[in-house]
């Protein structure tokens, strides 16, 4: 009983954190902050990893934003429901980046409509593989 009233709060405090990263209309500039450039650098000196860039980590960066969605509106509306998640996902993200085109210090990238759904998709599977598990044990 207790986690179904606290799943709906936590649902909201993690939208509130969504819409205050993504729509700032003054946000940060990242690719300008230090300690970012400095383990850019250092991943990309890895034997192999020299491909991993500012563009690799901001996209990386969306996909882990996007799966609490998966998880907290799949735990939310249940796992066989998972379609709906991931659908909340996409609106979610083709409302920040139509909102984005109308602040002039965001820019509006349509790659993040396909990190951020592969972010609910990653969170969607964790609940069904979490779930599957369950049953498979009792």
């Amino acid at each position: 009983m207790r986690r179904r009233a606290v799943l709906p709060i936590l649902t909201a405090v993690y939208l509130l954190a969504v819409a205050g990263i993504t729509l700032d209309p003054v946000p940060g500039n990242p690719a300008g902050n230090p300690l970012l450039r400095s383990l850019l650098r250092a991943v990309s000196a890895v034997p192999g990893l020299g491909w991993v860039d500012y563009d690799v980590a901001e996209f990386t960066a969306n996909v882990l934003l996007f799966v609490p969605m998966g998880l907290l509106f799949t735990l939310l509306l249940g796992v066989w429901r998972w379609w709906l998640a991931v659908a909340i996902g996409v609106f979610a993200t083709l409302l920040i980046e139509f909102t984005q085109r109308f602040l002039p210090a965001r820019v509006s990238d349509p790659r993040d409509l396909l990190a951020n759904t592969l972010g609910t998709l990653i969170g969607v599977a964790i609940v069904a593989l979490v779930a599957r598990r369950r049953r498979a044990r009792s």
